[in-house]
Order: C-alpha cells, then sequence, then structure tokens
C-alpha cells in the first residue's frame, strides 16, 4: 500500500490578510448566513470560482469532448439549484450567496424549522435533521434543487414553541450548610 493522499486546502485565502472592506463584506454575510468561521466563506468562493473557471474554459471550444464537459457541468449545477437555464452566462453571473442559500443550515432556517439561523445550525450538527430518510450533521451540506421539501426535523420537535418549564418534584433530603470560610469556630 502506498502513503496516502495529502489532503490539500478546498480554499484559496485572501491576498491581503487587512482590507477592510472585504472583512466588513465577510462580517455581514457571516452573521446572515450563521457561518462559524472565514474560512466556510473562503470555500464557497472558492468552489464558485471553480465553476467560472469551468465555464470560461469552456466558452471558446467546440470540440465534442469540451462539449460534453460543458453539459455535465451545466446539468450539475441545473441540479444544484444555482442556475435555471442551460447557459454558460449564468455560471459566469454566480455569486457565493448564491452557493450559500443551497446549505444545508440555510435551508432549515428558511424553512422555519428554526427560529434563528444559529439555532439552525445547532439543529443540524446534534442530528435533529433528515433530509429524505437520512441524518445529515453537516451545515455545510449542499441540498439538491427539489429536495428543500423533504429537510425535516427528526422528533416531534417544534422551533417555534418554548419548551414548557417541568415543576422540579420536591427533594426530602437534608441540605448540608456549611460554614463560610470567613467564620471561624471560637475557642
Amino acid at each position: 500500500m502506498g502513503d496516502p493522499k495529502k489532503q490539500r486546502r478546498k480554499y484559496e485565502r485572501p491576498r491581503h490578510p487587512w482590507k477592510e472592506e472585504r472583512i466588513n463584506q465577510e462580517t455581514q454575510i457571516s452573521e446572515k448566513y450563521g457561518l462559524v468561521n472565514r474560512k466556510e466563506i473562503w470555500k464557497a468562493k472558492s468552489k464558485i470560482d471553480r465553476f467560472r473557471k469551468g465555464a470560461r474554459e469552456f466558452m471558446g471550444s467546440e470540440d465534442p469532448e469540451t462539449e460534453k464537459k460543458k453539459t455535465q457541468l451545466l446539468s450539475r449545477l441545473n441540479k444544484l439549484g444555482l442556475i435555471e437555464s442551460h447557459s454558460l452566462e449564468d455560471v459566469l453571473r454566480l455569486k457565493t450567496e448564491d452557493l450559500l442559500e443551497r446549505r444545508l443550515q440555510t435551508i432549515v432556517y428558511r424553512n422555519g424549522l428554526a427560529n434563528t439561523i444559529k439555532q439552525a445550525r445547532q439543529f443540524v450538527v446534534h442530528g435533529h435533521i433528515l433530509v429524505g430518510d437520512r441524518i445529515v450533521n453537516v451545515p455545510s451540506y449542499i441540498i439538491e434543487d427539489g429536495v428543500e421539501n423533504q429537510v425535516k426535523l427528526k422528533k416531534e420537535m417544534k422551533a417555534a414553541e418554548k419548551p414548557k418549564k417541568k415543576d422540579k418534584p420536591e427533594e426530602n433530603k437534608e441540605t448540608k450548610i456549611k460554614p463560610a470560610k470567613s467564620e471561624k469556630k471560637k475557642r
């Protein structure tokens, strides 16, 4: 057996780390979609960039092999619900937010299964969300077009209602009260 393949980054970092405009945009996106860190934004941006790069490569050539790859790319993006028509211009117009809208966390919040976007993330991570008949606990799971209506809560949980307070049964145990440290025993 050989050595395992090296794990490489699935994202590209920004070229300059301290651009105020970029930081403000990422903060707004992070709050809107309930992202934990900037790496999630960078992953989505890199994925969109790869789709757009592929579309630019297929624009000029009319080779049968590239036509086949072009139709595969367009059908994949259509299946994910990122584009409606089969045109490369739609692929070039894709934004990072388009992909972030297709995440499981966002779909759970948009469908009203959670009160807040962060609660939606917690439901997903804790395994309370079903997609079809499978439990999915990855907030960045991309929901395909047509599967949105199969996203549901695992248990009979209702996010819109507040949980009822349970009355605690009174305990008949004697409680031991310890003297405070400042109080010293007198001799």
